[in-house]
Protein backbone atom coordinates (compact mmCIF):
# COMPACT_ATOMS: atom_id res chain seq x y z
CA UNK A 1 0.00 0.00 0.00
CA UNK A 2 1.39 3.41 -1.00
CA UNK A 3 0.72 6.40 1.21
CA UNK A 4 1.55 10.05 0.64
CA UNK A 5 1.05 13.07 2.83
CA UNK A 6 0.10 16.51 1.60
CA UNK A 7 0.62 19.69 3.60
CA UNK A 8 -1.66 22.71 3.30
CA UNK A 9 1.13 24.53 1.44
CA UNK A 10 1.39 21.78 -1.22
CA UNK A 11 -0.59 21.57 -4.44
CA UNK A 12 -1.89 18.41 -6.11
CA UNK A 13 -2.67 18.24 -9.85
CA UNK A 14 -4.41 15.30 -11.55
CA UNK A 15 -3.57 14.16 -15.11
CA UNK A 16 -5.21 11.93 -17.71
CA UNK A 17 -3.43 9.34 -19.89
CA UNK A 18 -1.86 11.99 -22.17
CA UNK A 19 -0.80 14.38 -19.42
CA UNK A 20 -3.69 16.84 -19.58
CA UNK A 21 -5.46 18.11 -16.47
CA UNK A 22 -8.12 15.71 -15.21
CA UNK A 23 -10.55 15.35 -12.32
CA UNK A 24 -9.68 13.36 -9.22
CA UNK A 25 -12.20 10.71 -10.27
CA UNK A 26 -10.78 10.23 -13.79
CA UNK A 27 -7.05 10.74 -13.28
CA UNK A 28 -4.34 8.29 -14.37
CA UNK A 29 -1.51 10.01 -12.49
CA UNK A 30 -1.05 13.00 -10.23
CA UNK A 31 1.59 15.55 -9.25
CA UNK A 32 2.41 17.07 -5.87
CA UNK A 33 4.29 20.38 -5.85
CA UNK A 34 5.66 20.85 -2.36
CA UNK A 35 5.35 24.28 -0.73
CA UNK A 36 3.47 25.58 -3.78
CA UNK A 37 1.88 28.40 -1.81
CA UNK A 38 5.19 29.74 -0.49
CA UNK A 39 7.96 31.64 -2.28
CA UNK A 40 11.09 29.54 -2.83
CA UNK A 41 14.08 29.29 -5.16
CA UNK A 42 13.36 25.61 -5.92
CA UNK A 43 10.11 23.63 -5.72
CA UNK A 44 10.10 19.86 -5.20
CA UNK A 45 7.95 18.14 -7.84
CA UNK A 46 6.82 14.52 -7.57
CA UNK A 47 4.58 12.58 -9.96
CA UNK A 48 2.72 9.44 -8.88
CA UNK A 49 0.92 6.62 -10.63
CA UNK A 50 -2.76 6.28 -9.74
CA UNK A 51 -1.76 3.43 -7.44
CA UNK A 52 0.32 5.86 -5.38
CA UNK A 53 3.67 4.48 -6.57
CA UNK A 54 6.15 7.22 -7.38
CA UNK A 55 6.61 7.95 -11.10
CA UNK A 56 9.04 10.89 -11.20
CA UNK A 57 10.81 13.29 -8.86
CA UNK A 58 12.88 16.43 -9.33
CA UNK A 59 13.02 20.19 -8.71
CA UNK A 60 11.71 23.23 -10.58
CA UNK A 61 12.68 26.89 -10.34
CA UNK A 62 9.04 27.82 -10.88
CA UNK A 63 6.04 26.51 -8.97
CA UNK A 64 4.31 25.34 -12.17
CA UNK A 65 6.93 22.56 -12.39
CA UNK A 66 8.10 23.45 -15.92
CA UNK A 67 11.49 25.05 -15.15
CA UNK A 68 13.48 21.91 -14.40
CA UNK A 69 16.78 22.11 -12.55
CA UNK A 70 19.17 19.38 -11.35
CA UNK A 71 18.58 15.62 -11.30
CA UNK A 72 15.26 14.04 -12.33
CA UNK A 73 14.54 10.39 -11.57
CA UNK A 74 11.82 8.32 -13.26
CA UNK A 75 10.43 5.01 -11.96
CA UNK A 76 8.48 2.03 -13.21
CA UNK A 77 5.33 1.30 -11.22
CA UNK A 78 7.09 -1.67 -9.62
CA UNK A 79 9.45 0.81 -7.93
CA UNK A 80 12.54 0.11 -10.05
CA UNK A 81 14.36 3.04 -11.63
CA UNK A 82 13.52 3.76 -15.26
CA UNK A 83 15.76 6.75 -16.04
CA UNK A 84 17.93 9.41 -14.45
CA UNK A 85 18.78 12.68 -16.20
CA UNK A 86 20.00 16.17 -15.35
CA UNK A 87 18.81 19.67 -16.26
CA UNK A 88 20.58 23.02 -16.36
CA UNK A 89 18.30 26.03 -16.91
CA UNK A 90 15.49 23.69 -18.08
CA UNK A 91 17.70 22.01 -20.71
CA UNK A 92 18.95 18.45 -20.57
CA UNK A 93 22.62 18.55 -19.61
CA UNK A 94 25.15 15.97 -18.48
CA UNK A 95 24.92 12.22 -17.88
CA UNK A 96 21.81 10.07 -18.17
CA UNK A 97 21.12 6.39 -17.57
CA UNK A 98 18.19 4.07 -18.40
CA UNK A 99 16.99 0.64 -17.27
CA UNK A 100 14.43 -1.97 -18.33
CA UNK A 101 11.51 -2.81 -16.05
CA UNK A 102 13.27 -5.97 -14.83
CA UNK A 103 16.21 -3.85 -13.63
CA UNK A 104 18.60 -4.69 -16.47
CA UNK A 105 20.57 -1.74 -17.91
CA UNK A 106 19.33 -0.16 -21.15
CA UNK A 107 21.58 2.78 -22.01
CA UNK A 108 24.13 5.28 -20.77
CA UNK A 109 24.99 8.57 -22.38
CA UNK A 110 25.37 12.30 -22.12
CA UNK A 111 23.60 15.48 -23.18
CA UNK A 112 25.83 18.26 -24.49
CA UNK A 113 24.89 21.86 -25.26
CA UNK A 114 24.42 22.19 -29.01
CA UNK A 115 26.27 24.64 -31.22
CA UNK A 116 23.07 26.72 -31.39
CA UNK A 117 23.06 27.03 -27.61
CA UNK A 118 19.34 26.49 -26.97
CA UNK A 119 19.03 22.72 -27.40
CA UNK A 120 20.96 19.66 -26.24
CA UNK A 121 22.81 17.12 -28.37
CA UNK A 122 22.84 13.51 -27.21
CA UNK A 123 25.66 10.95 -27.21
CA UNK A 124 25.07 7.25 -26.48
CA UNK A 125 28.02 5.44 -24.94
CA UNK A 126 26.48 2.07 -24.02
CA UNK A 127 23.31 0.23 -25.03
CA UNK A 128 21.83 -3.16 -24.14
CA UNK A 129 18.84 -4.53 -26.08
CA UNK A 130 15.87 -6.31 -24.47
CA UNK A 131 17.83 -9.59 -24.58
CA UNK A 132 20.56 -7.93 -22.46
CA UNK A 133 22.97 -7.99 -25.41
CA UNK A 134 25.54 -5.18 -25.21
CA UNK A 135 25.22 -3.88 -28.81
CA UNK A 136 26.80 -0.43 -28.27
CA UNK A 137 30.14 -0.16 -26.45
CA UNK A 138 32.20 3.01 -26.02
CA UNK A 139 29.84 4.81 -28.39
CA UNK A 140 30.08 2.36 -31.30
CA UNK A 141 27.54 -0.22 -32.45
CA UNK A 142 23.87 -0.79 -33.27
CA UNK A 143 21.29 1.27 -31.36
CA UNK A 144 17.51 0.96 -31.05
CA UNK A 145 15.57 4.13 -30.14
CA UNK A 146 12.15 3.75 -28.53
CA UNK A 147 10.14 6.78 -27.41
CA UNK A 148 6.80 5.00 -27.06
CA UNK A 149 5.09 6.71 -29.99
CA UNK A 150 8.12 6.38 -32.29
CA UNK A 151 11.11 4.09 -32.73
CA UNK A 152 14.23 3.98 -34.90
CA UNK A 153 17.27 1.78 -35.49
CA UNK A 154 20.72 2.44 -36.85
CA UNK A 155 24.44 2.60 -36.21
CA UNK A 156 26.35 4.84 -33.82
CA UNK A 157 29.88 6.09 -34.29
CA UNK A 158 31.62 7.76 -31.35
CA UNK A 159 28.22 8.05 -29.67
CA UNK A 160 26.51 9.77 -32.60
CA UNK A 161 24.13 8.64 -35.35
CA UNK A 162 25.95 7.72 -38.53
CA UNK A 163 24.75 6.35 -41.87
CA UNK A 164 21.21 5.16 -42.63
CA UNK A 165 18.54 5.08 -39.93
CA UNK A 166 15.04 3.62 -40.30
CA UNK A 167 12.12 4.45 -38.05
CA UNK A 168 8.35 4.44 -37.43
CA UNK A 169 6.17 7.26 -36.08
CA UNK A 170 2.91 5.98 -34.57
CA UNK A 171 1.39 9.47 -34.25
CA UNK A 172 1.75 10.42 -37.92
CA UNK A 173 1.35 6.77 -39.05
CA UNK A 174 4.49 7.01 -41.15
CA UNK A 175 7.77 5.22 -41.77
CA UNK A 176 10.96 7.09 -42.50
CA UNK A 177 14.55 6.67 -43.63
CA UNK A 178 17.18 9.23 -42.67
CA UNK A 179 20.85 9.81 -43.41
CA UNK A 180 23.26 11.07 -40.73
CA UNK A 181 26.96 11.90 -40.75
CA UNK A 182 28.82 12.25 -37.46
CA UNK A 183 25.52 12.92 -35.70
CA UNK A 184 24.35 15.59 -38.14
CA UNK A 185 21.07 15.07 -39.95
CA UNK A 186 21.59 15.19 -43.74
CA UNK A 187 18.26 14.25 -45.34
CA UNK A 188 15.13 12.23 -44.82
CA UNK A 189 12.20 10.61 -46.61
CA UNK A 190 8.93 9.50 -45.03
CA UNK A 191 6.07 7.36 -46.34
CA UNK A 192 2.63 7.81 -44.76
CA UNK A 193 -0.13 5.22 -44.36
CA UNK A 194 -1.46 6.07 -47.86
CA UNK A 195 1.92 5.38 -49.46
CA UNK A 196 2.63 9.07 -50.12
CA UNK A 197 6.34 9.97 -50.03
CA UNK A 198 7.63 13.17 -48.47
CA UNK A 199 11.23 14.39 -48.52
CA UNK A 200 12.50 16.80 -45.84
CA UNK A 201 15.73 18.60 -44.99
CA UNK A 202 14.96 19.48 -41.36
CA UNK A 203 13.88 17.21 -38.51
CA UNK A 204 11.82 19.92 -36.83
CA UNK A 205 10.53 23.36 -37.75
CA UNK A 206 9.03 25.59 -35.06
CA UNK A 207 5.69 27.28 -35.72
CA UNK A 208 5.92 30.95 -36.69
CA UNK A 209 3.39 33.75 -37.13
CA UNK A 210 2.69 34.31 -40.83
CA UNK A 211 3.85 37.94 -40.52
CA UNK A 212 6.76 37.17 -38.19
CA UNK A 213 7.20 36.97 -34.43
CA UNK A 214 7.61 40.75 -34.06
CA UNK A 215 4.19 41.27 -35.61
CA UNK A 216 2.70 38.86 -33.07
CA UNK A 217 4.12 40.71 -30.08
CA UNK A 218 3.19 44.10 -31.58
CA UNK A 219 -0.37 42.83 -32.02
CA UNK A 220 -0.52 41.79 -28.37
CA UNK A 221 0.74 45.19 -27.24
CA UNK A 222 -1.68 47.07 -29.48
CA UNK A 223 -4.80 45.04 -28.71
CA UNK A 224 -4.48 44.02 -25.04
CA UNK A 225 -6.84 46.28 -23.08
CA UNK A 226 -6.47 46.59 -19.33
CA UNK A 227 -9.82 46.05 -17.66
CA UNK A 228 -11.47 48.85 -15.67
CA UNK A 229 -11.46 46.65 -12.57
CA UNK A 230 -7.70 46.06 -12.83
CA UNK A 231 -7.02 49.77 -13.47
CA UNK A 232 -9.17 50.85 -10.51
CA UNK A 233 -7.32 48.49 -8.18
CA UNK A 234 -3.91 49.30 -9.73
CA UNK A 235 -3.32 45.64 -10.61
CA UNK A 236 -0.34 44.76 -12.78
CA UNK A 237 2.50 42.28 -13.10
CA UNK A 238 3.46 39.20 -15.05
CA UNK A 239 0.76 36.93 -16.47
CA UNK A 240 1.70 33.64 -18.17
CA UNK A 241 -0.52 32.03 -20.79
CA UNK A 242 -0.15 28.63 -22.46
CA UNK A 243 -1.68 27.66 -25.81
CA UNK A 244 -1.36 25.19 -28.67
CA UNK A 245 -0.55 25.94 -32.31
CA UNK A 246 -2.51 23.20 -34.09
CA UNK A 247 -1.75 21.47 -37.38
CA UNK A 248 -3.62 24.18 -39.31
CA UNK A 249 -1.72 27.00 -37.59
CA UNK A 250 -4.62 28.03 -35.37
CA UNK A 251 -4.24 29.05 -31.71
CA UNK A 252 -6.32 26.68 -29.56
CA UNK A 253 -6.63 25.43 -25.96
CA UNK A 254 -5.52 28.61 -24.12
CA UNK A 255 -4.75 28.15 -20.43
CA UNK A 256 -3.56 30.63 -17.82
CA UNK A 257 -0.47 29.35 -15.95
CA UNK A 258 0.07 32.46 -13.83
CA UNK A 259 -3.03 34.51 -13.09
CA UNK A 260 -3.49 38.20 -12.27
CA UNK A 261 -7.29 38.10 -11.97
CA UNK A 262 -9.50 41.18 -12.28
CA UNK A 263 -10.51 40.15 -15.82
CA UNK A 264 -6.91 40.26 -17.12
CA UNK A 265 -6.78 36.47 -17.63
CA UNK A 266 -9.87 36.56 -19.85
CA UNK A 267 -8.47 39.53 -21.78
CA UNK A 268 -5.20 37.66 -22.42
CA UNK A 269 -7.14 34.66 -23.76
CA UNK A 270 -9.27 36.93 -25.96
CA UNK A 271 -6.37 38.76 -27.57
CA UNK A 272 -4.23 35.62 -28.05
CA UNK A 273 -6.97 33.54 -29.69
CA UNK A 274 -7.99 36.40 -32.02
CA UNK A 275 -4.56 36.54 -33.63
CA UNK A 276 -4.42 35.36 -37.24
CA UNK A 277 -3.05 31.96 -38.23
CA UNK A 278 0.52 30.82 -37.76
CA UNK A 279 2.65 28.67 -40.02
CA UNK A 280 2.36 25.30 -38.21
CA UNK A 281 5.33 23.48 -36.75
CA UNK A 282 6.58 20.37 -38.51
CA UNK A 283 8.29 17.14 -37.57
CA UNK A 284 9.92 15.26 -40.41
CA UNK A 285 7.96 17.41 -42.86
CA UNK A 286 4.56 16.65 -41.27
CA UNK A 287 2.51 19.43 -39.54
CA UNK A 288 2.15 18.81 -35.78
CA UNK A 289 0.60 20.45 -32.72
CA UNK A 290 3.07 22.52 -30.67
CA UNK A 291 2.63 23.74 -27.10
CA UNK A 292 3.62 27.34 -26.34
CA UNK A 293 3.80 29.42 -23.15
CA UNK A 294 4.51 33.17 -23.10
CA UNK A 295 4.59 35.89 -20.43
CA UNK A 296 2.54 39.07 -20.71
CA UNK A 297 3.55 42.05 -18.59
CA UNK A 298 0.68 44.26 -17.49
CA UNK A 299 1.71 47.73 -16.16
CA UNK A 300 0.31 48.87 -12.81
Amino acid sequence: MWIFSQNSTDKIIYFDSIGKDASKEKHISYRIIKDYYTEKDLYQVKDYYKSGAIKMEGNSKTKDGFSREGEYVYYFENGKKKRTENYLKSRLNGDFEEWYENGNPRSKGEYLESEKGFTSDIKIYDFWNSKNEHTVEKGNGFFEEDWGTSSAKGNLKKGLKDGEWKGINEITKSQYTEIYKNGKFISGKSINSDGKELEYDALELKPLPQKGINDFYKYLGDHFVKTREAATNKIGGRLVIQFVIDKDGKIVEPKILKSLGYGLDEEAIRVITNYENWIPGKQRGVPVRVLYAIPLTVPN
